[in-house]
C-alpha cells in the first residue's frame, strides 16, 4: 500500500496523537481485561490516516487480525471515532514488520506458569474495590476464598453483567492469595484463552502437557465462562479439568454474565456443576456505591481536580455500568489533560454526549413491540400470541433482539413478555437476527432503521 495514501502526523500534532492512542488503548484494557488485551489487542498499532476520514490499524498476523476484526472491532472502531476527530471508518491490515511475538516462541512458551500466562491487574485489589449494597456478597465471597487455605464452597460462581466488577473481583482474589501464601499456584485465565490454548495444543499434539499443567494448580479462575457456550470439546475438556481439580479439593473460581442455569450453550451437566457451590450475583450499582466510585477513582489521582457537580452529574447520569462509568471519568479528565482546560458541566455534556444518549434511552420491552409491530404492518397481539408463520415470527424475532439490546431485561424477563416463552427461545431469536443481518444487508437496513427510531 503506497504511503501516499496516508496523510501523516504532523509534528506538532504527533505527542498528542500518541496520547489519543494510548487513551484508547487503555479503554481496551478496562473494557476486555488485561488478559484479552494482552492476547489479542495490546499489538494493536496505527497506520495511517486516508484523506476520506479512514484510519488504518495493524496487527502482525492473518490469525491476529481476523480474531480482532470479529471480536473487538466495533469497540475499537467506537473509540477511535470518540478520540480522532474526522474518522469515519477504521481498517484493520496486516503488517508483518510490526513487532510481535512468533509462533514458535508461543510454542516454546510456559504458558500456564504464574508469572507468565495469568497477568493480573495491579489496579484490581480488594483495597480499591468500593463495596456497596449491589456486591457485599460477592465481595465477601470473594474475600472468604482468599483468606482460607480450606476449600469452603466449590465452586464460586461471580455474575452479573458488563462492566459491574466481576474482574476486578478475580484479580483481587489472585493478589491476594499470591500475598498470603506465594507458593500456592494460581492460574487466571478467560475462558477465551482457555479455549485458545486448548485448540493450540490440539493443533500441536500436546494434549497431555496442557492437562497437566492446568490439572496441578492449586487455584483455578476462570472469567467470562459464557464464551465457551457451543463450544463442545472446550467445554468437555473444561468439565474433565473441573472434576479434577473439585476431586484434589483444589478451589475453582468461575464468572459469568448470567446465572448457572441461565447460560445457554453450556452442557447440562457443567450447568449443574458450576451450580453447586456458592453463586454470588453483582447487581447495578446504585447512585450512592456509583458516586462512592468516583470519588475514590479521583483521590487516587492526586494531580487532578474534577468539580462536585461534575461528579454528581455522572453518577446520576451514567447507570448502565462501572465500567462505563469510569470511562467517561477518564474520557473528562484525558481532555482536561490534553487542551490544558478546566472542565465545566456544559463540556463535560458535550464531551459525553454519546454515552449520555445511550443512559437517557428509557425504552420499555412494550414500547419496543408496538414500534417494531408498527414497522412490519402487524398487530401488537401478534408479539404474544402463539402464531409462528414467518411473516408475524420474524417481527418477533427482531423486537426479542432490540429488548435485549435496549433494555436491561434479563433474557427469561424477556421471554414473559413474549406470551410467556422461555429463555431459550429468546436467544435463538437474538442469535437468528444477527445471522441475517450479516447476509442480508436489506435486513440489516430494517435493523438500522428501528434502531434509530427507538433512539430518537
Amino acid at each position: 500500500m503506497p504511503n501516499s495514501t496516508y496523510v501523516q502526523h504532523l509534528p506538532k500534532d504527533e505527542e498528542k496523537n500518541t496520547k489519543l492512542w494510548e487513551s484508547i488503548h487503555n479503554e481496551l484494557k478496562e473494557e476486555f481485561g488485561i488478559v484479552a488485551y494482552k492476547s489479542w489487542l495490546s499489538r494493536l498499532k496505527i497506520l495511517g490516516f486516508k484523506s476520506n476520514g479512514d484510519l488504518s490499524l495493524s496487527l502482525p498476523t492473518e490469525f491476529l487480525k481476523d480474531w480482532v476484526s470479529t471480536h473487538y472491532k466495533k469497540k475499537i472502531e467506537k473509540l477511535c471515532k470518540q478520540y480522532f476527530e474526522n474518522v469515519k471508518r477504521v481498517d484493520i491490515l496486516i503488517n508483518k514488520n510490526s513487532d510481535f511475538v512468533s509462533l514458535e516462541s508461543l510454542q516454546n512458551h510456559d504458558n500456564f506458569s504464574t508469572e507468565s500466562s495469568s497477568p493480573l491487574d495491579p489496579r484490581f485489589t480488594f483495597k480499591n474495590f468500593v463495596v456497596g449494597k449491589s456486591n457485599e456478597l460477592a465481595f465477601a465471597a470473594a474475600r472468604r476464598v482468599s483468606e482460607s487455605n480450606l476449600v469452603s464452597f466449590n465452586p464460586l460462581f461471580l455474575f452479573g453483567g458488563v462492566g459491574l466488577g466481576k474482574t476486578h473481583l478475580m484479580h483481587a482474589i489472585a493478589w491476594d492469595i499470591k500475598e498470603r501464601d506465594p507458593k500456592r499456584k494460581v492460574v487466571y485465565l478467560s475462558a477465551e484463552k482457555f479455549m485458545y490454548e486448548f485448540v493450540k495444543s490440539l493443533r500441536y499434539r500436546d494434549t497431555m502437557s496442557f492437562k497437566e499443567k492446568l490439572r496441578s494448580v492449586d487455584i483455578l479462575m476462570i472469567d467470562d465462562i459464557q464464551f465457551i457456550a457451543g463450544k463442545e470439546s472446550t467445554q468437555e475438556e473444561f468439565f474433565h479439568t473441573f472434576n479434577s481439580l473439585v476431586g484434589q479439593s483444589k478451589q475453582i473460581i468461575i464468572s459469568g454474565d448470567r446465572a448457572p442455569s441461565d447460560l445457554d450453550g453450556l452442557e447440562e451437566r457443567l450447568r449443574s456443576r458450576l451450580s453447586f457451590g456458592l453463586v454470588g450475583e453483582i447487581h447495578k450499582a446504585d447512585y450512592e456505591l456509583r458516586l462512592s466510585i468516583l470519588h475514590t477513582k479521583i483521590e487516587a489521582k492526586k494531580d487532578v481536580v474534577v468539580d462536585d457537580e461534575i461528579i454528581q452529574f455522572l453518577a446520576k447520569k451514567i447507570s448502565s455500568n462501572v465500567r462505563e462509568l469510569e470511562g467517561a471519568l477518564r474520557r473528562l479528565v484525558a481532555h482536561s489533560e490534553l487542551v490544558n482546560r478546566p472542565l465545566n458541566l456544559e463540556v463535560a455534556k458535550q464531551l459525553l454526549h454519546d454515552l449520555l444518549k445511550v443512559n437517557d434511552r428509557k425504552v420499555s420491552v412494550e414500547d419496543i413491540q408496538k414500534k417494531v409491530a408498527e414497522y412490519f404492518n402487524i398487530r401488537f397481539n401478534d408479539m404474544i400470541s402463539v402464531r409462528r408463520s414467518r411473516v408475524v415470527a420474524r417481527p418477533r424475532q427482531v423486537a426479542m433482539y432490540l429488548s435485549k439490546n435496549y433494555t436491561p431485561k434479563s433474557l427469561p424477563e424477556i421471554g414473559r413478555k413474549f406470551g410467556g416463552r422461555d429463555h431459550t427461545t429468546v436467544m435463538h431469536a437474538i442469535k437468528k437476527v444477527q445471522e441475517l443481518c450479516k447476509i442480508d444487508p436489506s435486513f440489516a437496513e430494517h435493523i438500522k432503521v428501528l434502531k434509530k427510531t427507538l433512539e430518537l
